[in-house]
């Protein structure tokens, strides 16, 4: 039986590490006919520290907490107001195949925005100018 379509999922505003817990509880379960989901959500003010990343990467976190995390990247902030969009799904190509789609994405909505945004390989992420999407 084919999976059924991508469920949409509004989270509001929520922890980090139990959503992260809660996208490895999906993924362990998930059967033949489960559907994707895009989960979309904000987190309290959080650091997360990458498979990249090091301590002095990390310049005044202040009270925000540090998290490590085993995923691919160096440090990033996310804080409310910053919508994130976690594509819960299974993979039909390669992981960097399914980032390059994601980018594109990303590049077309900041087009049709106004803003000129460029996928960077190299460092893998989205770009307007210097800055990280």
């Amino acid at each position: 039986m084919a999976a059924p379509d991508l469920v949409l999922r509004e989270l509001g505003l929520v922890d980090y590490l139990p959503t992260l817990d809660a996208m490895r509880r999906f993924t362990d379960g998930r059967g033949a006919d489960s559907s994707d989901e895009l989960w979309l959500l904000q987190h309290p003010p959080v650091f997360t520290q990458g498979q990249a990343g090091k301590a002095e990467h990390v310049l005044a976190p202040g009270d925000i907490p540090v998290i490590q995390v085993d995923r691919g990247g160096q440090v990033t902030y996310h804080g409310p107001g910053q919508l994130l969009v976690y594509p819960v799904v299974r993979l039909r190509s390669g992981v960097h195949a399914h980032m390059k789609a994601l980018a594109q994405v990303a590049t077309d909505v900041a087009a049709q925005l106004g803003v000129c945004a460029e996928f960077d390989d190299e460092r893998i992420g989205v770009f307007v100018g210097r800055r990280k999407l």
